[in-house]
């Protein structure tokens, strides 16, 4: 019996860290739509052929430096279009891949980062032994984007971020990250509840919002997440400055400091980061340094 229970726990245990880990990949995407889309009517999603596939990609450089700022969306149907021959270009000719963060693949180390983030509760049957500490409103927005998103055949696996960092792993390319798991888990835990008054998308609304957000990412028009970040500033600004500001000019800093060593280097973040008055790129140029779209 004792052995059956420890099991069960060790089970439970698992399934809590893989929802955990998903939710975290999710959470741009469920940060980006269920909290700030408030108001937003939802166009139809737009056809997209193979030759219009084509997400932004930027790039600043210097005489012996490359940086490239690719813009991702983290959850994404089976279709890998997507990563075109200029994107793979660039990719290929990059010596490290960098990413938001690197979630921990080692069990061990993803269980130890995971517990210390967490509240171990008393076993019950259909309940995970640990308990989320994060923001309520973070986990329902993760939980409702990720069902939304698989309604329409969208799944964190099939992310540009996972999908650039198999390929990178692959070629035995190093991957990075600009900030550690843990930070990550911190954050969420720390935002803020969404504004009372916030309308909030959710069911079909939500699942056609993603449509329609994979679609623009797709063929690199920016436009929805310009407006979804727009609304984050006015309705919640503490949140939009934790998740961008703050965060847009950390990674600015990292860039800028990277500048100064040799190489080619495939930055990987959410398109959120790249796009809208307090952009990455917009805070590298606070910094004197200018960067172009190249794609």
């Amino acid at each position: 019996m004792r052995e059956r229970l420890a099991f069960s726990r060790d089970s439970s245990r698992r399934r809590s860290f893989r929802k955990l880990g998903r939710s975290l990949a999710a959470a741009a995407i469920s940060l980006a739509i269920a909290v700030p889309a408030y108001g937003i009517s939802i166009p139809t999603a737009p056809a997209i052929s193979a030759a219009e596939t084509r997400p932004a990609l930027w790039v600043v450089r210097d005489a012996d430096t490359t940086i490239y700022l690719f813009g991702t969306f983290h959850a994404l149907d089976q279709n890998q279009a997507w990563f075109t021959p200029g994107i793979r270009t660039a990719f290929n000719a990059s010596d490290e891949l960098v990413l938001e963060t690197l979630v921990p693949e080692d069990p061990a180390t993803l269980h130890a980062v995971i517990s210390g983030n967490t509240e171990p509760q008393e076993p019950k049957v259909g309940e995970p032994v640990y308990a989320d500490r994060a923001a309520p409103s973070f986990v329902a927005s993760a939980g409702q984007a990720m069902s939304a998103g698989r309604q329409v055949g969208m799944s964190v696996d099939n992310g540009a971020d996972f999908v650039l960092r198999r390929a990178a792993e692959t070629s035995g390319k190093p991957v990075e990250g600009l900030e550690s798991f843990e930070f990550q888990l911190n954050m969420f835990r720390t935002l803020p509840p969404a504004p009372p008054q916030a309308t909030v998308h959710s069911g079909s609304a939500l699942t056609d919002m993603l449509g329609v957000m994979q679609s623009s990412w797709k063929s690199g028009d920016n436009g929805e997440f310009v407006k979804l970040l727009g609304n984050m500033r006015a309705q919640s600004p503490q949140i939009y400055q934790t998740l961008f500001v703050s965060r847009n000019t950390n990674w600015a800093g990292w860039i800028a400091n990277r500048m100064a060593q040799p190489g080619t280097v495939f930055v990987a973040v959410g398109t959120g980061h790249l796009v809208g008055p307090d952009s990455v790129q917009q805070q590298l140029s606070l910094r004197g340094i200018s960067s172009a779209r190249v794609s």
